[in-house]
This record gives structure tokens, sequence and C-alpha cells, in this order.
């Protein structure tokens, strides 16, 4: 039975989608006005893995995560750049898709634009105004915050105590237009040289908090199943966007909320973030860091815990992914060796899958990544042991790694064998087999030491020399 933490609601809750077997998911995505930092890595790969795992786990998910291409900080960045806030955009487009691919985190189902839903941002406002919820003030449109009588109950704080100003978009000159200083935008009154279009309210564009509003219910419907981002979000962003919608549709915006923790730096553990200019972005780390590793580092966590960016960290979860891929590397060579079957088949096999639904118990407990990481290592040394063994059977050995390779790609971790070697290489492999046959050991640790510059590393096994890439 798969639980998720409702922010919502403070708990565990049994999760039960609108339709049986498929899962509407949003998560906010990135304003693209610079390349991810590592803490946008963090939710992209958080809730990633919580994707790879509904699939997992036999749901189709229909995954929509979002493109802000409006803002002031886009328009801030053209102009510094000298090129419209579209090339902005489109360019760093570009950069967190290449990016996430290298993270190996599957592309969303659908990654929507403002630029290209301004007609149904200015329908949904004006629907909203002809509800009362929302007003227009010298070509600004406002949402009366007080008229939503559940207003905080995301952030579960009482509507007299919030904070004016939270979010850091607001500008404080709108506040002398605002019915309420509580009131936040839906759509802005142009200024020069700024990307604008024409509305009811005159020249202008969309509010931050609208966007997200209108793409989550024009592309997965009025409720949708799981809405996700970080924890950050969760006060104004996301209590705003459930103001919007629910006024909007008279329905529940989402059943299920999810944050993730934030990525710390620095002995005092501060929060990374590009506002407070302590961030490293991933197109920086990407050019030391195997991106498969920085993967590991980000996935393996529980998504809902802060985890701390530092070297050690990293070279933590290097050692840890080698340990997962050279289990599977070992089980698998021993194919080449293995008899179709032997009498303790079923112990071996039932073993594996004893192992296989521990997993599965921890990541239906709200994804306990951390948790289920121990269960993947047991299996790695499970595996290690059988593959050690003088006869092992290739029914056992292909089930495993079935399952093994399985339970691994939850957390984007790509197994397989290496590719071919060059025939000079293999060439040297032979000649050092030769030269220990021969008792030629100098020659072994010469062509061995060779090797292990070109970045071909030997493991002499009592089935025969084995190779890998370091």
């Amino acid at each position: 039975m798969l639980k998720i933490y409702n922010t919502l609601t403070r708990e565990k809750e049994e999760f039960q989608p609108i339709q049986k077997n498929k899962v509407g998911m949003y998560v906010c995505g990135p304003t693209v006005y610079n390349y991810i930092h590592i803490g946008n890595a963090r939710s992209t790969v958080a809730f990633d893995t919580v994707r790879r795992y509904l699939e997992y786990r036999g749901y189709d998910v229909n995954f929509v995560s979002n493109f802000t291409d409006v803002d002031d900080k886009i328009i801030r960045a053209a102009k510094e750049l000298g090129i419209s806030a579209k090339e902005v955009a489109e360019k760093f487009i570009a950069a967190f898709y290449e990016d996430t691919a290298a993270l190996h985190v599957e592309k969303a189902t659908l990654n929507p634009r403002v630029m290209e839903n301004i007609p149904d941002i200015i329908a949904f406002i004006g629907d909203l105004i002809d509800k009362g919820y929302a007003y227009e003030a010298d070509g600004d449109v406002y949402y009366r915050t007080g008229k939503f009588k559940d207003y905080g109950k995301l952030s579960d704080q009482s509507i007299k105590d919030l904070i004016v100003g939270a979010s850091e978009r607001l500008d404080a000159e709108e506040n002398v237009k605002k019915e309420d200083q509580l009131d936040f935008a839906l759509w802005k009154a142009a200024k020069p040289d700024e990307v604008s279009w024409e509305s009811p309210w005159g020249q202008g564009r969309p509010g931050w908090h609208i966007e997200c509003s209108v793409m989550a219910t024009k592309y997965l419907g009025d409720t949708i199943d799981i809405h996700g981002g970080g924890h950050d979000l969760t006060f104004p962003h996301h209590e705003n966007e459930i103001a919007q919608s629910e006024a909007k549709t008279g329905k529940t915006f989402a059943n299920y909320w999810m944050h993730n923790g934030f990525v710390t730096i620095g002995e005092t553990a501060e929060k990374m973030s590009k506002s407070l200019g302590n961030f490293v972005t991933v197109h920086d780390i990407l050019k030391e860091v195997d991106p498969q590793v920085l993967r590991f580092f980000l996935g393996t966590a529980h998504y809902r815990r802060p985890v701390k960016y530092s070297e050690k960290a990293i070279e933590e979860a290097k050692i840890n992914l080698e340990k997962v891929k050279i289990a599977y590397q070992n089980a698998h060579y021993r194919l080449q060796d293995a008899v179709a079957a032997l009498p303790d088949d079923a112990e071996q096999l039932a073993l594996f899958q004893n192992l296989q639904a521990q997993f599965v118990a921890e990541m239906d407990d709200d994804f306990q990544a951390d948790n289920a990481m121990s269960i993947v290592y047991q299996f790695a040394k499970e595996l290690n042991i059988y593959a050690e063994g003088e006869a092992v059977s290739e029914a056992v050995i292909t089930a495993a790694l079935a399952l093994y390779k399985a339970m691994v790609g939850v957390f984007g971790v790509v197994l397989g064998e290496e590719a071919l070697l060059d025939d000079d290489i293999q060439t040297l492999i032979d000649e050092r087999t030769q030269a220990r046959t021969d008792k030629n050991f100098a020659r072994s640790d010469e062509i061995r030491d060779y090797l292990k510059d070109q970045g071909i590393i030997l493991d002499d096994t009592a089935q025969g020399t084995r190779w890998r890439r370091a």
C-alpha cells in the first residue's frame, strides 16, 4: 500500500488516484533566466524518482512540469544580455534539457510555457473577476485573498498572521493599488520595453502564481492527483495556486501535495539559492563530477529531507554507486559459465525476491529512498556472494539481475555491460593473461598499470580476468 506524506493534511495518506492505475502529476518547473543550480536539480531529481517509482509500481504517469518564461528576472537578464526575453528563455530551456538529460531525468510528458498559454491565462483571470475573487486597478489585476475562506490551509497559517510581501516577486509599489496588502497580482500592466500582451485590462503580462493554476488545470483537469515542488514554494506560490484554482472551479485543486527539502552548503548548512548568491550550477558541477554520481547523491536521500552538498558527500556517492554497478557486472559476467539450473534455485530466487519485497515496502512508505537503498546494498552483497560461487544458475542470475536493474532504475542508475574494448587493448589483456601463466609477473604488472592509465581496471576472478572502466 503506497502512502504519501500530504503537506496539506500533514499526515501520511494512502494513495488513491482519481483514475485507476493512472496518475496526473504537476511539478513546478524552473524560471529560465540562468542555468539550474543544484537546488533546482534536487527538486527535478526528487520528483523524477517519485515518477519512476510510480511507473515501477505499474502506474501510467502523466507528468506535467512548466517553464516560467515570463518573469521580472528574465526581463532583467534580457536587458543585460541584449537579447529578447524569449531568446533568454530558449537559451536556458535548452540548457535545462541538456543538464537534466545528463542526470538521466525522464523528460516530462509535457513542459508547457507561459508564452504559449496567454489566452488561457487571460480567460482564467476573467473568470476570477466575474466571480468576485479578483479586481482591476490601473491596468493591474489582483486576487482578493480575504475572500477565499481557506487561504493559508496549505502552509497552516491564519490569514491574520500572514506576513505581507512573503513572495520575493512582489513589487512594493503595487501595494498602493491593492484593496488589501495580502492581495497578489494576477496581471501586471506593461512597463516600457517589456514583453507584453493585449488584454481586457490593457497591455500587460501575467503574474507568477496564475500560470501554474492555468497550466495544471488545462493539461491535467480541475482536480489533479499530485502537485509537487520545493519546500520554499509552499507559501506563497502553492497557497496562491490553491486560492486561484479552487475559487474558479469550486473543486479541490490537488489531492496530494508533496514538497522536497533544500540543498544546503557550507559549515552552517545554509540553504542554496540564487537569491542568496551561494549557488553552484549543475552546468559547472558536471564539468568535474560524473552526472551519474550527482544524480545518485541527489536521488538516494529521502525527498523531504535536506541534503548537504560537499566534496565528501559526492565522493561517498561515487563509492556507493560503484558498488552498485560492480555487483551487477560481477553477476552478469558469470552468465558465460552458468549452468541452466541448480537444485537450490528456488531458495536462491526466494532470497532475492524477498529483498525486492523489502525494497517495495520502504518505497511505499512515502518514498523512503535512503531505507530502500539499504536494501539495494544488501541485494548487491548477495549478488556478489552468489557470483563468487563455484557453480551458478543462469535462471537465478537472469532473474536476480532483472529485479536488481528495475530497482536501481528507480534512482536513475544506468546498468549494463561496458562497450567493447578496442582490439589493441584486448590484445594486451590476452598478453597479460599469458604472462601470468608464464609467471612473468613483471610484464603482467606493467600491462595492468598501463591499462589503468588508460582508464581500464582489471579484476582477476576465479573465472578469468574481467575489466571495467574507472
